[in-house]
């Protein structure tokens, strides 16, 4: 029987600084492939937790330890990664302190939520659309089905 073939799984996580008054968020600047502007993440490794995979993640990309507050959705488009199809986990998270660029992040960048760049990397706009409509509401993303 032929193995069946599945989407990688992701995760991502918008980091808020917690610390900060209008506690903005971390963007980073991947230094792979696809290039770009992007909220920190990436693979879950086999054996590994989608939350252990979403902190791991974070601190490898900002040097900062977060604590997840929340599920904002399950992204699941096939074109949302132009490399491979993916399904992301999206996590909202609190962190202290000074982020420091690590492992595939080529640079962080400190973000208030009302100046985000645009394009962002991957589907990443979406994301960010659907966070800032948690931060106002609490209500998670919208179930998208097609």
């Amino acid at each position: 029987m032929k193995p069946r073939q599945t989407p990688f799984l992701t995760t991502d996580i918008i980091i808020e600084l917690v610390d900060r008054p209008s506690r903005p968020i971390l963007l980073i600047q991947r230094a792979n492939p696809p290039y770009g502007w992007a909220i920190p993440g990436g693979f879950v490794d086999p054996g590994e937790r989608v939350e252990t995979a979403a902190r791991r993640e974070a601190l490898e990309e900002t040097s900062l330890e977060v604590k997840l507050v929340a599920l904002l959705g399950v992204y699941s488009d096939p074109k949302r990664d132009p490399r491979m199809h993916t399904v992301s986990c999206v996590y909202v998270a609190e962190a202290h302190g000074t982020p420091q660029a690590a492992d595939d992040a080529k640079a962080v960048q400190v973000v208030e939520v009302d100046q985000l760049p645009s394009p962002l990397a991957f589907d990443h706009d979406l994301i960010l659309q659907d966070y800032l409509h948690f931060r106002q509401s609490a209500q998670p993303a919208p179930l998208r089905e097609a």
